[in-house]
């Protein structure tokens, strides 16, 4: 199976449900996307529902890829900077192919189709680099690091997944000129 992927889809409800379910089987699998495990579509719904408000308002957009059978099986929210000193990058959010897809290479995909997007979509004339936050302790630093992204940043201990469980917060970049 290969991924296709999209820039801009349409939203309705299989994309929604699609997201939902992706996000929900990637955190209670340990993915670091803004949860951690166990956790419901509920309680995942409302940031859901903020990504597709930011979308509404041209502030974010959405790269998701689907199985040939047209699941959503990755996404990724690109989001722009509202700072006019800072409108030459965007943020890379939420990034996640399902886990049962781990090892697949979809991952690599994902990032190739998020950079082409920023290299070239309508609305992404002006942008010079790709920055995101990983959690530390997780191993895809790394992964991102083989994908081009330079680690830039680092504070120690700022993300607490739980109580006595506190992860560094790293920042990466990609330049794209």
């Amino acid at each position: 199976m290969t991924l296709t992927f999209e820039a801009d889809p349409a939203v309705d409800q299989a994309l929604t449900d699609g997201i939902l379910a992706l996000w929900t089987d990637v955190s209670n699998a340990g993915g670091a996307v803004g949860f951690v495990p166990p956790v419901t579509s509920e309680e995942i719904r409302p940031s859901l529902i903020q990504h597709f408000a930011n979308m509404a308002k041209g502030t974010q957009r959405l790269v998701v890829g689907r199985g040939e059978d047209g699941e959503v099986a990755a996404t990724a929210f690109i989001s722009f900077n509202s700072h006019r000193l800072m409108t030459h990058w965007v943020w890379l959010y939420t990034v996640m192919v399902h886990p049962r897809h781990q090892g697949k290479g979809y991952g690599r995909d994902l990032m190739a189709a998020v950079e082409h997007t920023a290299r070239t979509a309508p609305g992404f004339e002006a942008i010079e680099a790709i920055r995101l936050g990983v959690r530390g302790g997780t191993g895809v630093d790394g992964f991102y690091a083989k994908a081009g992204y330079q680690e830039v940043g680092r504070v120690p201990g700022a993300i607490r997944v739980a109580p006595g469980d506190d992860r560094d917060d790293i920042t990466m970049v990609l330049p794209l000129t």
